[in-house]
């Protein structure tokens, strides 16, 4: 598993599924992003877009361990959920398993993280035991964003309300949950960021820690195709402009400087960092 060092953070990558994803004109995920407009920009190739012209996408869970805390990022989409994203069949991965190899377990975690309420942002939230969904990290306080909670309570469809209340309803019901504004501070080394646009409260994570920097971006960037082409927005952000606009300024941000960017689903090796690359931007991972 892939793993990095940021001072005195270490931020770890547990993989739950890799999605390769094929063009189509009738339901693309970047309307864009056809196999000629991704061949325009060879670095891509072989890490993030394959022989095929597949983009290459991963879903996984960012361990951050910091003085003090455990930290997860993001939940993926967990187990015994038949879910749009993965065909309507329930998955049964090693998840929990893959952690312990990692040294964490259930009880350890001490916070949770969702950037934001989509599917494959909360699913390890609870697991299912004995038919019912209880709190997978029983002793974590989960942070999640007061408007985004708000947004998907008042707005979310049917499969959306689902995701509420088997994978955020038995937290809150739990009393583990903290509603967060979108700057808070975690911990010393570790806070959060508004990053709107992918959805309306939809936060990143930025670690600092002795003289180093890290940013966790949640989904205000899916692929590095939109580093090249930052106006490249996928057909389920809730705000396609806004989320342009929102790359185009953090990439302008953090481009040319010391910070590693983590791509929450960044094919391995998932973390680089931006380079001005003529009116756009490059990622040397």
């Amino acid at each position: 598993m892939l793993s990095w060092r940021i001072g005195a953070v270490t931020i770890t990558r547990i993989v739950e599924m890799e999605l390769p994803v094929t063009y189509s004109a009738e339901h693309p995920v970047f309307p864009e992003a056809t196999p000629q407009a991704l061949r325009r920009t060879p670095w891509l190739y072989p890490h993030f877009v394959n022989e095929q012209d597949q983009m290459l996408l991963s879903i996984h869970a960012l361990l951050v361990d910091a003085p003090g805390l455990r930290l997860v990022v993001d939940t993926c989409v967990g187990n015994d959920r038949p879910r749009s994203i993965t065909g309507r069949q329930p998955l049964s991965t090693p998840f929990l398993e893959h952690m312990a190899q990692a040294g964490w377990s259930r009880d350890s975690v001490q916070a949770v993280i969702c950037t934001h309420l989509h599917v494959d942002h909360v699913g390890w939230n609870t697991m299912l035991e004995n038919g019912r969904w209880v709190p997978t990290f029983p002793k974590a306080r989960y942070l999640i964003g007061r408007r985004e909670l708000e947004h998907w309570r008042a707005e979310g469809g049917g499969e959306q309300q689902t995701i509420l209340s088997d994978s955020v309803q038995p937290v809150l019901d739990a009393g583990l949950v903290e509603l967060v504004e979108m700057d808070r501070r975690i911990s010393p080394e570790v806070r959060l960021t508004p990053t709107p646009g992918h959805t309306p409260g939809h936060v990143s994570v930025l670690i600092e820690s002795e003289g180093e920097s890290a940013v966790i971006t949640g989904d205000m960037t899916h692929h590095p195709c939109q580093i090249a082409h930052p106006r490249w927005s996928p057909m389920f952000d809730s705000d396609r402009e806004a989320s342009a606009d929102m790359r185009e300024r953090m990439f302008g941000e953090w481009a040319d400087k010391p910070i590693l960017v983590i791509g929450t689903h960044y094919a391995a090796p998932t973390a680089g960092h931006i380079r001005r690359d003529g009116e756009a931007f490059r990622f040397d991972a």
